[in-house]
């Protein structure tokens, strides 16, 4: 067994073992949020399938000096060149998922995303995560709503932004409809029947209370009911954010800056025109677009022809460290993910965070020994093309 991962639950050595285990311990509709993907979820299939047509080469007899993971992102120097991606009503797959998540992300000095959608506040976030703390912004209706934000963002210390624009329309996603997770939601007799053949959940979901938009409680009437907080949120944070609309937050955002989404080369050609520091490929996790692209078939391309012009990172499909080796040997910069890290903390609660970084440093030193990268720049040249 690899020393590494005796340090964490031998139980549970990969992503594969953890989500099983998320999925015996919480609730079917937290789940099928969670892992549901839109349509017919095909993306979501190719989002992992593709990842492994991704070969590296192994090479054995070369001088290794040991490894060395830390990566510079933004005039950070992060201890792993992978962090926490941003996923809504955290709270719901596992209460207080944000805060054991922010922790972890603290802990071990990655980044961790807030989604403004999230069941945390940024003032909550940035008290735990401190600079490992970033924000993914739904860009808002109301221009007000977005300055605001803004200021909060930045008498918090956030230091990168992220602005989301891959959801000109939300996803049709059939899990979450059955289950009644669309906007407005409903609760149903099922959903309590799930809950309660799940005691630890529930006995955390009672401690904890009801999750909320805690970013966007400041903004909300009181005493919504449930039909006034989908009509809320749906009157919020529907529309296209455009080239105009991220320029005027170029404006104002004194930090770091990056655009989520971004899989074509008109879209990175925009990016870089408007300032953009960085970008994110991705495909929201196979959530908004079931006829479209996996994120890992457009890496290369964009990485060949921007790299030296843009931080080029890349979220949704990853499982694993040798699909983060996989994304940097084809020339991403920084990799994300999100559903890994929900099912750490959904099936070891308060340790899951912990575990689920340690078990990937673990993965990814065991692919740099084998095909002899020193540091995590030295991924691109192992890639069998």
């Amino acid at each position: 067994m690899n020393p590494d991962l005796l340090k964490y639950n031998p139980q549970y050595p990969s992503v594969q073992d953890l989500k099983k285990k998320a999925k015996q311990r919480i609730p079917k509709f937290a789940f099928d949020y969670l892992e549901g993907g839109c349509n017919d979820e095909l993306n979501l299939l190719r989002n992992e399938m593709d990842f492994r047509d991704i070969q590296l080469m192994p090479r054995y007899l070369r001088k290794h000096n040991g490894v060395d993971m830390r990566t510079e992102l933004f005039g950070h120097v992060y201890d792993a060149p992978f962090g926490i991606s941003p996923i809504g009503l955290q709270g719901l797959m596992w209460p207080n998922a944000p805060i054991i998540l922010a922790k972890a992300a603290q802990k071990h000095n990655v980044p961790y995303i807030l989604s403004t959608v999230s069941t945390a506040s940024i003032e909550e976030i940035a008290e735990v995560a401190g600079s490992q703390f970033w924000f993914q912004l739904y860009h808002p209706t109301e221009n007000k709503l977005r300055d605001d934000i803004l200021r909060r963002l930045e008498a918090a210390g956030c230091s990168v932004l992220v602005v989301l624009v891959d959801v000109p329309s939300f996803g049709l996603r059939y899990r979450e409809i059955k289950a009644g997770l669309s906007m407005p939601p409903k609760i149903t007799i099922n959903n309590f029947i799930q809950a309660a053949v799940r005691p630890a959940w529930s006995v955390e979901f009672l401690k904890m209370g009801m999750p909320t938009f805690a970013t966007l409680k400041p903004y909300m009437g009181k005493d919504l009911d449930i039909k006034q907080l989908g009509k809320f949120m749906n009157a919020t944070f529907t529309g296209r954010v455009d080239s105009e609309k991220i320029k005027a937050i170029r404006d104002l955002w004194k930090g770091k800056l990056v655009i989520k989404g971004v899989v074509s080369d008109e879209d990175m050609e925009e990016s870089i025109r408007i300032g953009a520091d960085g970008i994110i490929v991705s495909n929201h996790g196979g959530r908004q677009i079931d006829a479209g692209e996996s994120t890992i078939k457009p890496l290369k391309g964009l990485t060949d022809k921007y790299g030296d012009k843009m931080t080029i990172m890349i979220d949704s499909g990853l499982r694993s460290g040798p699909d983060i080796g996989r994304s940097l040997a084809c020339g991403a910069k920084f990799t994300f993910m999100g559903r890994p890290f929900m099912y750490g903390v959904s099936a070891l609660g308060k340790q899951g965070g912990d575990h689920t970084i340690g078990m990937l440093k673990a993965q990814l030193k065991q692919v740099m020994e084998q095909v002899c990268c020193e540091t995590v720049t030295d991924f691109p040249g192992t890639l069998i093309r």
